[in-house]
């Protein structure tokens, strides 16, 4: 082999190289990113160290919808937690029932005991441009009823898609 044809495949091989960290940087900025679940609050849908990826883009398109579970970008912290209330709507919790507008919303998404240690909350409604937001471990978790108040869709930057760690728990999240 030549030393100008060894020189034009090293050339190809860095061209191919480049090109490949050039989309996997596009694709992590604009398209995709992961988050690790700190804590409980999202048992038992997520648990503690879990890594999932996250849709970033899904909302540019698209505005979040009820029992979507979103990352919410804080200043020192992301949180994951899932879309309870809409823009304008009114919320109110009894003990393991949650009304929306005073109907009853069914959470299938929720445990027994989640369930039950709910507690009373509202009602309230919801600002124009906010949502209302929950743990699935409502005893435990710091959502909008207790911390982090109504979330500004600004601050919402993506839509949990996959679990891809641990490998034996790689699921879709629901």
């Amino acid at each position: 082999m030549t030393q100008a044809k060894k020189k034009n495949e090293w050339l190809e091989w860095a061209k191919a190289i480049v090109i490949a960290i050039l989309i996997a940087l596009f694709l992590r900025t604009f398209i995709f990113a992961t988050s690790i679940v700190e804590g409980e609050s999202m048992d038992p849908t997520l648990e503690d160290g879990e890594r999932v990826i996250f849709n970033k883009i899904v909302y540019l398109l698209d505005e979040p919808d009820r029992g979507d579970i979103v990352i919410i970008k804080r200043p020192f912290k992301n949180y994951v937690k899932r879309v309870i209330a809409l823009p304008g709507e009114t919320i109110e919790i009894n003990g393991s029932e949650l009304y929306i507008n005073g109907e009853k919303y069914q959470q299938t998404f929720l445990n027994e005991e989640a369930e039950e240690r709910t507690g009373n909350f509202g009602p309230i409604q919801v600002p124009e441009d906010s949502y209302f937001v929950m743990g699935d471990n409502r005893a435990i978790s710091k959502d909008s009823r207790n911390g982090l108040g109504f979330i500004k869709e600004d601050e919402i930057i993506g839509k949990s898609e996959f679990v891809i760690f641990p490998f034996d728990e790689l699921s879709k999240t629901r």
